[in-house]
């Protein structure tokens, strides 16, 4: 990973409700609207929260052993309120498993305080989500 601080995406309009997303290294992603099975921009902030955690918990276990068994979950309720539309309810849950022998009993016996250093400090997707953090809009 690069070590700049600065982050960026460009989205260009492939068609109505459709666009794809490319990094400054050239990688594409295309999502939509919701109205086919391309991912929607929320379940693009969802997948980016449990994301950047398991990336988190996954280098720090697996320096230990690989596991046998690695999902993430993450959800949230839509609602519409005073606030306007936002996620409410967020929820991301960690099934991680690892061999029985002593490798995987050193790799288990990190997971609880990797999730929680992923959460409460390296995650940089989640803490920009629950800390204050304006998002700035221009026209250009």
């Amino acid at each position: 990973m690069s070590t700049e601080t600065h982050r960026s995406v460009r989205l260009t309009r492939t068609s109505k409700g459709r666009y794809e997303a490319e990094n400054p290294r050239g990688g594409t992603l295309s999502f939509g609207s919701g109205e086919d099975e391309q991912f929607t921009p929320v379940e693009l902030l969802l997948t980016a929260i449990a994301g950047c955690s398991a990336i988190d918990v996954d280098f720090i276990t697996s320096k230990r052993s690989e596991p046998t068994r690695f999902e993430v979950r993450m959800r949230g309720e839509k609602v519409r309120d005073e606030h306007g539309n936002h996620l409410t309810d967020l929820l991301l849950t960690f099934d991680v498993a690892f061999p029985d022998d002593e490798s995987g009993a050193a790799a288990a016996g990190v997971l609880h305080s990797a999730v929680e250093a992923s959460h409460d400090r390296l995650c940089t997707v989640s803490r920009t989500v629950e800390l204050p953090t304006p998002v700035r809009v221009s026209v250009s």
